[in-house]
């Protein structure tokens, strides 16, 4: 766009100092015509027009300007070119950590293009794939964990049930389940949009100062630790602890919507982009 719009300014430019040169050419055609037609007039006409011949030649003929910074700047818009584009993408694309894998969703989820958002939806006609939940309502990240540390915020929105966290890879997905960890299951919720759960054994009522938006989970798998912070003012949750022994997929449940009380999806929220130059 700016490459375009020096072009035509240029352009413009030479195009008035071109006009310019043109219309010289035209007054110094016409002076020299005029010239030729005096010299071929008779003498007496000669000598009574000579002044005003001499003084028609004597026609000042400009050099042509010589304008500086005419051509394009090619330094100024082709140096560090996909660098400057690569930083505006910053701007424009998004990153998350994890993503939905719709292979293990129950068929009534329903998800953005890109994966990030899950949403309670219509019953849909799905292959009953091994890996698929077919008796709890939820959905695994794309991606699972056997070491490390890992982490992803999601925006559980204004939902009145839903339930987030980690589950192990050898969970059943056929059969009903109960979340919680002696099940493979490491997750929090909110039930009834009033009360807020982490599902131990029984399962332990959480009292918080105020209804999170975004959740923050933390997985540390090699020293078996789970923990729920509140993004808007850091604050722990919950805390599990355990000893995980297989691979760990993050977990997440939006519950059911029904007649719009459950509208809200769950979201994971994407993460700063920024662009270092050492």
């Amino acid at each position: 766009m700016v490459l375009k719009q020096e072009e035509v300014i240029k352009t413009q430019v030479m195009c008035e100092k071109l006009q310019n040169i043109e219309d010289q050419i035209k007054m110094l055609s016409s002076t020299i015509s005029d010239t030729e037609k005096a010299l071929r007039a008779n003498d007496l006409q000669f000598l009574q027009d000579y002044k005003q011949t001499k003084k028609m030649v004597k026609c000042n003929v400009r050099q042509p300007e010589l304008i500086r910074d005419i051509l394009i700047n090619s330094a100024k818009h082709l140096r560090m070119l996909k660098f400057g584009i690569w930083r505006k993408m910053a701007n424009i694309v998004t990153y998350v950590p994890i993503t939905f894998d719709p292979n293990t969703a129950q068929s009534n989820l329903n998800f953005s293009e890109e994966l990030t958002c899950v949403q309670y939806s219509n019953k849909q006609l799905l292959p009953d794939n091994p890996e698929r939940c077919t008796n709890c309502l939820c959905v695994l990240g794309a991606t699972g964990f056997t070491s490390g540390k890992h982490s992803w915020t999601v925006d559980v929105g204004q939902g009145k049930n839903w339930y987030i966290g980690v589950a192990q890879e050898s969970i059943k997905r056929k059969t009903v389940v109960f979340l919680k960890p002696t099940e493979g299951f490491w997750v929090i919720g909110l039930c009834n949009g009033d009360s807020f759960w982490a599902k131990t054994t029984p399962p332990t009522k959480l009292t918080l100062k105020q209804k999170p938006d975004r959740i923050t989970v933390e997985l540390d798998y090699d020293k078996g630790k789970v923990v729920f912070i509140n993004t808007a003012d850091m604050t722990t949750i919950y805390t599990f602890k355990d000893r995980f022994t297989e691979r760990i997929f993050p977990y997440f449940s939006p519950g059911l919507n029904k007649d719009g009380e459950n509208s809200s999806p769950l979201t994971i929220s994407p993460q700063t982009i920024t662009v270092d130059v050492e």
